[in-house]
């Protein structure tokens, strides 16, 4: 039998660091009209010898809210709707959010989200208040609901809950959670796409993305959020891939932590972790199968795969800044594969980082990620070259980034010598782009001489 992840916590030694952390003991330094409670995932996070930037008050006086924004000398501002409403107060990378009591203490933990953050501790007294058993929660390292209906108050938390799981080391969630979220998973529906992104984006990041997906897929969300899933599931068990084409993707997380060695920041990881979620729904809508070769082709998946990507992130409300760098990676997730052969010249490699640009390290993390989970984790022939070419692109990358190459002409240019403005002027500066980084065009006069031959031969419609 599998032993239990048990979090060793002592409530006298808890008490001590909450009173002695730097935002608490700056509040406890003054005076406030009626009870004052911290409350929530602060206390957890120091539970768990953690040191949280965000805290949850609860004040029993509306008029200490005052008290609060004098410490800390800045005003609150309302974030929350009728009837719980919640002021926010910010000090630099400290967060504060504040609520007013309506009933008591303990009415307000009950409609909390978890019983681990159903927990007080009574500022003016010095003492814990826990009706629903969270340290002991804490302690056995369990999510577990304060009730059924927690879910359908803020169906969000079905959401949350995985996030917890795979955010909080060695945390697990209950039997009841879990049968809460797979007979609820469709009130998922009701919550804003932004707030859905948000907790997305942090199972995403965390150190158990493989675990967190795992478990949304275990639990019948991840389908529920991305229905795109759902062909490419069906196209597995009809064609019985192996390796299946969506275990594939799923598995590819297993790598996404140890690959981030490629020190990118945490944008950039968030564009590839979701690059790596999309880059293969395409499959389902390119499958075939060569009856002379026995062997089953996705002729430009990649395509597929961004167009149905392109619909997901407009659903969940992403900016054009991350649609653009994921939707590149989609469309490129292939093209150091395809370079990695004793054929491949030095050239195609410099071409590939010319392409990229910055994006470079992104699509080397995403082709590894791609690559494990296909193979595994496993080291052949066909591993180590793409491994070997990864290497020599992330050369050529930093090279690229001493000296960049610029282009040798652009629109304005071409503008200036009368042609007119259209697809035809983009295309031939991109082949030009295309020939300057292979090397067959190296000077400006080159590039002009290329650009006035090939406009003149296009039909009047193409201008």
């Amino acid at each position: 039998m599998e032993k239990r992840y048990t979090i060793a916590l002592d409530p006298t030694s808890l008490k001590k660091q909450i009173i002695t952390h730097p935002v608490i003991k700056k509040i406890l330094s003054h005076q406030f009209h009626g009870s004052l409670y911290l409350v929530g995932g602060a206390i957890r996070e120091l539970a768990l010898k953690k040191s949280p930037k965000d805290f949850d008050f609860v004040l029993s006086a509306f008029d200490d809210l005052a008290v609060l924004e004098h410490i800390f000398h800045a005003p609150s501002f309302l974030i929350g709707k009728k009837p719980l409403q919640t002021y926010r107060i910010i000090d630099q990378e400290t967060s504060l959010d504040i609520t007013v009591l309506h009933h008591t203490i303990l009415e307000d933990l009950k409609r909390r989200d978890f019983t681990m953050n159903a927990i007080a501790y009574d500022c003016i007294n010095h003492e814990f208040i826990d009706p629903l058993n969270g340290m002991a929660d804490i302690q056995k390292a369990i999510i577990r609901l304060p009730r059924k209906e927690t879910v359908k108050e803020d169906p969000l938390r079905i959401l949350k809950a995985i996030r917890h799981y795979a955010t909080l080391r060695g945390f697990t969630l209950h039997e009841s959670l879990l049968q809460t979220i797979q007979s609820l998973k469709h009130l998922i529906h009701q919550v804003a796409s932004e707030r859905i992104k948000y907790e997305l984006d942090l199972i995403l990041l965390s150190h158990k993305s493989y675990e967190g997906l795992a478990m949304m897929e275990h639990v019948g969300l991840l389908e529920e959020i991305f229905p795109e899933f759902i062909p490419l599931k069906q196209l597995d068990r009809d064609k019985g891939l192996i390796p299946k084409t969506f275990s594939h993707t799923i598995e590819g997380f297993h790598y996404f932590d140890i690959q981030k060695r490629l020190t990118l920041d945490e944008k950039s990881l968030r564009n590839v972790a979701y690059a790596l979620l999309f880059h293969d729904l395409g499959k389902a809508d390119t499958y075939s199968y060569d009856d002379s070769k026995h062997v089953i082709h996705f002729f430009y998946h990649e395509g597929a795969s961004s167009t149905k990507a392109t619909k997901i992130m407009e659903r969940l409300r992403f900016s054009s800044h991350e649609m653009k760098s994921i939707l590149t990676l989609i469309t490129q997730h292939m093209r150091i594969f395809l370079i990695s052969n004793d054929a491949s010249s030095e050239k195609a490699t410099r071409r590939l980082v010319y392409k990229m640009g910055e994006l470079t390290p992104s699509l080397i993390l995403l082709t590894l990620c791609d690559m494990y989970g296909s193979s595994g984790g496993k080291s052949n022939a066909m591993t180590k070259r793409v491994v070997k070419r990864c290497q020599d692109v992330l050369e050529a990358y930093h090279t690229w980034k001493i000296k960049p190459l610029p282009p040798l002409i652009n629109g304005h240019t071409l503008l200036s010598l009368g042609f007119q403005e259209g697809p035809a002027l983009g295309r031939v500066l991109e082949e030009i782009r295309e020939k300057q980084l292979a090397g067959e065009i190296q000077t400006q006069e080159e590039a002009l001489a290329y650009a006035k031959e090939s406009l003149q031969k296009c039909a009047p419609h193409e201008l």
